[in-house]
């Protein structure tokens, strides 16, 4: 995979991160409570400052009411492009 796939990517990822946080009603700091992290984790992720591993981003879907099978759905129709 070239970089700037990988650079839209990333960027995909965030972009549902936050909208999906603003959908829940959280700003970050509320995440950030519910995670138990400060609110600069919540910030770093979504700019892309930071990365996620799969059991923390297990954790952020648990704490914005999301199941991590639905979160990676959403991507995959994001990135694909595919609107079913």
């Amino acid at each position: 995979m070239d970089q700037k796939t990988r650079r839209r990517q990333q960027l995909v990822l965030r972009k549902l991160l936050r909208q999906l946080r603003k959908e829940a009603g959280l700003r970050q700091q509320d995440l950030a409570i519910r995670l138990d992290q400060p609110q600069s984790f919540v910030s770093k992720y979504e700019i892309g400052d930071r990365r996620l591993d799969v059991l923390e981003l297990r954790q952020v879907c648990l704490a914005m009411d999301v199941p991590l099978t639905t979160f990676i759905k959403r991507l995959e129709q994001l990135l694909t492009g595919d609107d079913a």
